[in-house]
Formats: C-alpha cells, structure tokens, sequence
C-alpha cells in the first residue's frame, strides 16, 4: 500500500531490533472476540464443513448480512442474490473492478482514498479520473467540480465515508445528491462502508443503500477486520444490486472456491453479538482519538475531533513531502506513521495514524516526538 522507500525504512529499523512503535498500518490490534472463536472451534469440528463451501456463501451467513442491515440501517435485502460473501472486502473490491471496468474505460476515484479503489481499476484497465479532496471541502467529494464531459464518460464511481484515510463523514445530503449524479450520468456507484461501526459520540454513517433508487445502480462493501479484530480471518461481504452481484459472483467462481464454512460460522457469530460489544470497541478507539489528539496539541497540531474511523489525518510540517516527514519520523523515533501519498496524489502534505495501540503505548509516541523536537509550527504569513 506505501511507498517503496517508507517500507525498506521501517523493515530495516524492525531488523535492527529497534523498538517500533507501529501506528501506520489499520490492522486492529487485541483479539477477536472469544464468542467468535468459540463458534470457529466448533465448527470447525464439524466434519460437514470441511468440503467446498457453496460458491455463493452459506445461506445462514447470507441471511446474517441481510439481517444486520435490517437492524442497523433498516434496508431490506433479499439473502438470495442481493448479499456475496468476500475473502475480505479488498479481494471483493479489486476483482468488482475486474469483473465490470473493461481497458479503457473512464472510473472516478477520489484522492486520497484505500489503494485498492484505485488500484483495482487499473490492474483491469481502466483510466482514472482523480478527484482531489480538499480539507476546506471537509475531504467531501465535490460533485459539481467533475466536467460533464467527464461525467459522461464515467463508468463507475469508488467512494468511502467514513473514510479511509482521513476519517471523514458524510451526511445523507451527500449520499442523496451522489444517487442523483449517478443516475443522471448512468454511473455504478461502489461504496466502502468498512468503518460503519467504528462511530463516535453518538455519530451514525449512513448506508448508501438507505438512499432511495441507490440499489438500482450501486452495491456496498464491508468487512469484519476492523470491528471485530478479524482482519487475519478475511471475511467481508458486498450488498446491493443483485444484478452486479452476480457479475462478480460469476468472476469469483472461476477465481476462488470462497470462504472457508467454519469462518462464515465464526462470521455469523459476529454479526449477532450484542451491542455491548459494539460499544466497547467504540469507546476503545475515541479514548484513544481524545488521547492522542490532545498530545498532538500539546506539540503543535490542531487536529480536528473525528467521528469515526480509527485514524487520524494529520499535515506535515510546512514545506515537509509527507514520504520525508513519514521517513524522518522513524528514523529520530522508531515511530511508524504511513505518508500520505501512499493514498494518492491528493494524500500529498498529510499522514495517516492509525489508534491501534493502547494509550500506554501512545505516550510513549508522544514522549518520542517531543524529544526529538518534532513539532508543527504553521507557516508563517508575512504582510
């Protein structure tokens, strides 16, 4: 996902024996909830589940998806064509951009977003259209920024709120007027909702799918790594159009034989755990959010309350690329943060951190920065 020069650095360092205080990749750190490994266990000791899985998902899985997005957004889904299990999220949106983007076709991708929404395109062929995100812009896609003429030639959108990398929200006016522009310039919409859960303060991200008309053009992503500590399970599913379903579907039978059967058990497990749960992981990733914004204050950074997510998006120093900020850290700190470039041209001038270690941990972070006199000072304006 980073770039080449970052990753040698932080290899080099970790080989060294440095002491590396990892904050720049999004693998949620702790266990996965026992519930969830108790189900794997048992199923996996039952002899029933060791064939081939049915290329489509377990019916029971399915009908768990279907029966989370009723209780969370109220969206009515059909178990039998309109829910695809995915050997996680990024597996499904990659082989999507296979599946429908044929050489040459013209896909919008903001920058700076998840690589594999731009990088699945291109590995099918496609032509990326960038639309830079601007902080004034609260990192929202400006929609009325695209020449119609682009427009008219896209052939799908990738888009994530909450975002990855820079924690963004957006509101259902938003999702509201994406439908619209879709509709009217006949585009498939391709959203990533991996954060749906990862919400604070009483925040709740919107499904696109809550939209009305969205299913007619549009499928959704999402994954059980970050919520649920899954991230080495892969396991996610896409929801939405059951006819774009179905192409992947179709690509994936000739690709993959799906998800192992005692891990769509496990995942099922996951999707019924009560919301005590939910909030637990909640409250895990906004102390975190509090403690390390007010530290990054403390140096310098005036890093706004985020929402959701489990990032921070924090600028470089003035006149500082974000590869070399990224790289100077690690090297006078043994701190890993991941440039901003790494998500794109418009990542330019940022990094991102990851909450994926407890406030002990952080601190020490901190205590690091500081006595390596890394701070943020805002360019002077001179008269």
């Amino acid at each position: 996902m980073c770039l080449p020069g970052w990753m040698n650095s932080k290899q080099n360092a970790r080989e060294q024996g440095l002491d590396l205080i990892d904050l720049g990749m999004g693998n949620p750190d702790g266990a996965t909830p026992q519930p969830i490994v108790d189900a794997a266990i048992a199923a996996i000791q039952n002899d029933a589940n060791h064939g081939y899985p049915p290329f489509e998902g377990t019916a029971s899985f399915r009908r768990a998806i279907t029966d989370w997005y009723k209780r969370r957004y109220d969206v009515e889904l059909d178990p039998d064509g309109e829910a695809l299990p995915l050997l996680g999220s990024k597996e499904g949106l990659t082989h999507l951009a296979i599946a429908y983007i044929n050489p040459g076709d013209l896909v919008l991708v903001p920058s700076p977003s998840y690589p594999a929404h731009f990088r699945g395109p291109l590995i099918a062929g496609g032509k990326i259209h960038q639309l830079i995100l601007k902080p004034e812009n609260n990192w929202l896609i400006d929609l009325a920024a695209i020449p119609d003429s682009v427009a008219q030639q896209a052939k799908v959108l990738y888009f994530n709120y909450p975002s990855n990398p820079t924690a963004a929200t957006a509101p259902r006016e938003f999702f509201e007027e994406v439908v619209a522009f879709a509709r009217r310039h006949e585009i498939l919409l391709v959203h990533d909702l991996c954060y749906a859960e990862l919400a604070f303060d009483g925040y709740q991200p919107t499904s696109l799918l809550e939209i009305p008309g969205a299913k007619d053009i549009s499928v959704e992503f999402h994954t059980l790594s970050k919520t649920y500590n899954m991230a080495g399970w892969r396991v996610g599913f896409v929801v939405g159009n059951r006819h774009i379903i179905q192409g992947l579907r179709t690509l994936k039978t000739n690709m993959d034989y799906g998800i192992f059967s005692a891990i769509q058990t496990a995942a099922e497990t996951a999707l019924q755990l009560p919301d005590v749960y939910l909030h637990e992981v909640q409250d895990r990733y906004r102390t975190r959010r509090d403690f390390l914004i007010a530290g990054l204050g403390e140096l310098g950074w005036d890093i706004p309350k985020t929402r959701a997510t489990m990032y921070l998006w924090v600028p470089c120093p003035p006149n500082t690329g974000s590869t070399d900020f990224a790289l100077s850290v690690l090297q006078q700190t043994g701190v890993v943060v991941t440039p901003g470039n790494a998500f794109g041209a418009g990542g330019e001038g940022y990094v991102r951190i990851s909450l994926i270690a407890d406030c002990d941990r952080l601190q020490q972070a901190l205590d690091r920065l500081k006595q390596a006199g890394i701070r943020y000072q805002p360019e002077r304006v001179v008269q």
